[in-house]
């Protein structure tokens, strides 16, 4: 099955009548590419657990076509709920809801709480309007990607992963490159369950309150186990100031690895460092957009071991400082 066109008006359709037919569709969204099946199907739902080695457990995200259509899956929308819905739908934002009994059970892995997201991204909004119209009610998509592994933000990404046999609706390179927010309003105080591009202050401010932490009592979510977006090959930390090669001895016993080293960071290596070295950018919202891509990268050379240089403190960083430590886990 070759990658389709996006932005093509007929290869939509196709994805959209493969998806009303059960079967599995990659296809981009603002954050990261989705895999995607219909929601209200048990069976396809349970080929994307297959497909990417998922627990089945472990909850996907239902993604919708309209704000409208969330009341198919939730069995109802709290006030902060609503809130969010209406200031940050379309949009890198997931809410968890108390779901519809009878439905997408597979999708929720069994919880009685379902994820919610009404992308922004026009491939995936053309595509989800066409499969609501083959009466498909919302599609269950996860990042494509084998489980625990980097997400993929461009569609070579997705073959890389899965093959020629998946089918890929293209939408080039996804704009924010880390996966949504979510926030969980099952209970009275609504509470940050995995940080993304939106940040804490503006979900704040929409709901006059603040955010809880997570506890033991919160549902489970995507994309939060200690260890995930992990590449190949392992994930080191190091603190501003303190890159690897400022112990020479240290950083030449890391180079006899043999494979190379990658390095991630604002300290630009010295001339004579035998690593592949990648820039990272001064702003969060252009490190979130690249960062998949470079560990990929990365990868794809061989590399040994990745090392990063921590983000800088502060709730523009939240979203990748979470994903750099779970991918360093």
């Amino acid at each position: 099955m070759p990658v389709l066109p996006g932005r093509d008006p007929a290869a939509v359709r196709e994805a959209a009548a493969r998806l009303a037919a059960g079967e599995l569709v990659a296809f981009a969204t603002e954050t990261v590419y989705g895999l995607g099946a219909r929601a209200d199907d048990d069976a396809a739902v349970g080929a994307i657990y297959s497909a990417k080695g998922r627990p089945a457990g472990h909850p996907l995200i239902v993604h919708v076509a309209d704000a409208a259509a969330a009341a198919h899956f939730a069995a109802e929308l709290s006030p902060a709920a609503q809130r969010l819905m209406a200031a940050f739908w379309p949009g890198p934002l997931t809410v968890i809801v108390p779901r519809r009994p009878g439905v997408a059970a597979a999708a929720a892995g069994g919880q009685s709480s379902v994820g919610l997201r009404l992308p922004a991204h026009p491939v995936a909004l053309a595509l989800l309007r066409e499969a609501a119209a083959l009466g498909v009610p919302g599609v269950a998509a996860p990042s494509a990607n084998r489980f625990g592994r980097v997400s993929p933000t461009r569609a070579s990404h997705v073959v890389d992963e899965f093959g020629p046999a998946l089918a890929v609706l293209d939408g080039g390179d996804c704009d924010v490159g880390i996966e949504s927010t979510i926030i969980d309003c099952t209970r009275a105080q609504a509470a940050l369950l995995r940080p993304g591009q939106l940040g804490r202050a503006r979900i704040e401010a929409v709901l006059g309150a603040p955010l809880a932490a997570p506890d033991a009592a919160s549902p489970r979510a995507s994309g939060t186990l200690a260890s995930h977006y992990a590449p190949a090959a392992p994930v080191r930390l190091f603190e501003p100031g303190q890159p690897p090669w400022a112990d020479p001895a240290a950083w030449q016993a890391l180079a006899r690895q043999g494979r190379g080293l990658g390095v991630y960071s604002r300290a630009v290596p010295p001339t004579e460092a035998a690593c592949l070295h990648r820039p990272m950018p001064a702003q969060a919202a252009a490190v979130a957009h690249e960062l998949f891509a470079v560990l990929r990268e990365f990868d794809t050379a061989g590399v040994a071991a990745i090392w990063v240089e921590r983000p800088p403190p502060g709730p523009a960083w939240d979203g990748v400082r979470d994903r750099l430590q779970r991918a360093a886990a």
